[in-house]
């Protein structure tokens, strides 16, 4: 299998700690997005919508999007069990880690996309005002983990799934639009040190 990726991303990094998690090695192909390798033709005939990740299979399938990949990976290696076990874990491991996307991965990439002077070239046109938008979303959820975070080890309860790989990566990446993380949120950080302590923390 090969792995193509774009460094730094919040999605190719979700693949990368999912695969450290699983204590998995698979070749990594990185792509230079300033350089627009995304784009080229050789890229776009793996995938013709030029994003990463894409997990090339041996047989030459091709999988895209990052859960995708990565629900292709709990099934050729179940332990650990990312996406949960049993029905009720596994609805609630679905519930956060859809959160976390929809809440705070995504209002903190349009935030980056639609603000950064390195995507000024990439997303036309840039929108400064959904910038804003999308900025303000992220401190209330941000507030809103915090407090599920108060009884509760993991996003998902005593067992690390990939809801907390897709929150960690997301808020990392607030670095680079500069979003801060509020005050106070005593619980969000104590989870947050947790996780950076896990095998995948430094993909």
């Amino acid at each position: 299998m090969k792995l193509y990726v774009i460094p730094r991303a919040i999605n190719p990094r979700r693949v990368l700690w999912f695969l450290a998690e699983k204590g998995m090695t698979i070749e990594t192909v990185p792509l230079d997005m300033g350089k627009l390798e995304h784009k080229e033709p050789a890229y776009t005939a793996i995938n013709p919508a030029q994003r990463a990740p894409a997990l090339v299979l041996d047989d030459g399938a091709v999988i895209t999007e990052s859960v995708a990949i990565c629900r292709y990976l709990e099934e050729i290696r179940s332990e650990p069990p990312l996406f949960g076990e049993g029905a009720l874990e596994r609805a609630t491991v679905e519930t956060w880690n859809r959160r976390a996307e929809f809440e705070l991965m995504l209002p903190v990439a349009f935030t980056f996309r639609h603000s950064h002077p390195f995507m000024a070239s990439m997303e036309v046109p840039q929108v400064p005002e959904w910038a804003e938008v999308s900025r303000s979303k992220v401190a209330p959820f941000l507030e809103v983990l915090d407090r599920h975070l108060a009884d509760r080890t993991y996003l998902a309860g005593d067992r690390f799934t990939i809801a907390d790989i897709t929150a960690a990566c997301s808020l990392d990446f607030m670095r680079l639009p500069k979003i801060p993380v509020p005050d106070g949120l005593d619980h969000l950080r104590r989870w947050r040190e947790e996780v950076g302590r896990r095998p995948g923390a430094s993909a």
